[in-house]
């Protein structure tokens, strides 16, 4: 037996808590079944995609104790691990799908699409159908004649009911009228999800499949593509959402969300698995404090619940806190050590530092912001910049997007978002560092703020952006939509 997992880098390289949740539970089913853990990096996206956010992903797992059989760091039998790298192998499969009849080149341009997008809703459809995307003829020679681009697009029913069997929820019916002609290999030759996923996922003997329940709506698609080519399909089993205590799905404006944060705040990473176990499971003696070998020992998928499972930080804290004080004094120092305290750190601390010290006691105060998680702000804190609260807060919001954006960070890429922007905005320099300085380390006393964002690392850096904005009072969706356009507006 062989599990897979689905592991997708983010524009930002910040590795998913949700991620890890998935993957977890992989290795846990794998483990229960005497099977074996494939990890796969799926990276057709390429400008989503860098080798600095595949690292990012791998390294936070290992750094979760998470363990795989066969992956793009470890090799294997059913290699190349990353979709990127096999873009010749979905190449000939498309092309078998659309000599079989089962799939179709799409010449219809971006304008053509949204216009027929426009009559579908005003007819109260949603999906995309062949017969929609369909040229005359003489419309189709003269633009495939011309060399104009195209998409695949697979063929898919345009009534009638899909059936899907799920390992928990058992059958899924799905209205083929949802269902839309699914994009199956882009216009730059690279697949997307639903393509390579079905194809690696055959080639790589894959028998099972756990991923969260928003791919249950592409399952109907899988599902064909699978009788198209004549293969069996694996087991599908859609795990829960994360929600935020609220109940809304786990985002990054509601909660951190990366693992890297968790790691760079001070977390175990023995308590955040075991927080992620927890996740819509629970051990046969419903204890909340457990090791990942303890897991892996009594999972049982059939344990799971089905109702959404809370991702509360604060119930975190909580966990990490019994871990901590199970640490004898010596294992908590060589802990501290590790995580912040050692001598690398310390040297790259020390040059922003030994400027603004006359004894060695103003050490700790300069640098105490480098060692905590959240800030204890409040609105106090940004009332003695030059700029009023609600500019402050906007301007925090639209650093945050920008710095979200960077691809590479090192002071003079983080420096030159943010001069840009504080031009582009007519803010001057000084007047648009404040609220950063007191967002980032506190105080507006502190040294530089970019050096501080880069010792702080991209995670935390952000997640006290966010953090300063919420101090102010937040935006609700209507301020953020104006703020977007407004955003979207300077370029």
């Amino acid at each position: 037996m062989t599990v897979r997992t689905r592991i997708a880098p983010s524009p930002t390289g910040d590795p998913h808590v949700g991620t890890a949740y998935i993957a977890l539970f992989n290795q846990c089913f794998a483990h229960a079944q005497g099977g074996q853990f494939i990890l796969r990096i799926e990276d057709t996206d390429q400008q989503r995609s860098t080798p600095e956010s595949e690292k990012a992903i791998l390294d936070s797992l290992r750094w979760l104790g998470l363990d795989w059989q066969e992956g793009p760091d470890v090799g294997g039998p059913r290699g190349p691990y990353r979709q990127s790298e096999r873009g010749h192998i979905y190449k000939k499969y498309c092309d078998e799908l659309v000599e079989k009849g089962h799939a179709f080149h799409c010449y219809r341009t971006a304008e053509e699409l949204e216009q027929l997008r426009e009559q579908l809703r005003e007819a109260g459809r949603t999906a995309l159908k062949p017969s929609d995307l369909a040229l005359p003829a003489d419309e189709f020679e003269r633009r495939r004649n011309a060399g104009e681009p195209y998409v695949v697009r697979m063929k898919v029913p345009e009534e009638g009911t899909c059936v899907v069997d799920d390992l928990l929820r058992g059958p899924i019916e799905i209205d083929w009228s949802q269902v839309d002609a699914q994009i199956l290999l882009k216009s730059d030759g690279m697949p997307t999800y639903h393509l390579a996923n079905v194809v690696d996922d055959h080639l790589m003997e894959i028998t099972h499949v756990l991923r969260g329940e928003e791919w249950i709506n592409s399952a109907p698609k899988h599902k064909l593509l699978y009788e198209y080519f004549g293969w069996v399909m694996p087991v599908l089993c859609h795990l829960p959402l994360l929600r935020n205590p609220d109940k809304t799905k786990l985002s990054k404006r509601k909660n951190p969300t990366s693992i890297l944060y968790y790691q760079r705040a001070g977390f175990m990473p023995e308590a955040l698995l075991n927080y992620l176990g927890r996740m819509g499971w629970s051990m046969p003696d419903e204890r909340e404090k457990f090791s990942l070998e303890e897991m892996l020992e009594h999972f049982d998928i059939q344990r799971v619940s089905l109702g959404g499972p809370v991702f509360d930080v604060e119930k975190l804290s909580w966990l990490n806190g019994l871990w901590i004080r199970e640490l004898e004094n010596e294992q908590l120092a060589d802990r501290l050590q590790e995580w912040l305290f050692n001598r690398d750190n310390l040297l790259k601390v020390l040059p922003h530092a030994r400027e603004r010290m006359e004894t060695f006691g103003d050490f700790a105060p300069l640098v105490g912001f480098l060692a905590a998680g959240q800030l204890p702000l409040t609105e106090a804190n940004f009332a003695g910049n030059k700029l009023e609260l609600e500019e402050q807060k906007k301007l925090l919001q639209f650093a945050l997007w920008r710095l979200e954006a960077l691809r590479s960070w090192d002071k003079d890429s983080i420096f030159q978002a943010v001069k840009a922007l504080a031009t582009t905005m007519d803010v001057k320099l000084k007047d648009f560092n404040a609220p950063l300085f007191v967002a980032i380390s506190g105080t507006t006393a502190s040294f530089s703020v970019m050096d501080a964002m880069v010792l702080l690392g991209p995670d935390l850096s952000r997640a006290r952006l966010r953090q300063a904005v919420e101090v102010l009072g937040g935006a609700g969706k209507k301020v953020l939509k104006r703020w977007e356009k407004e955003y979207a507006a300077l370029g």
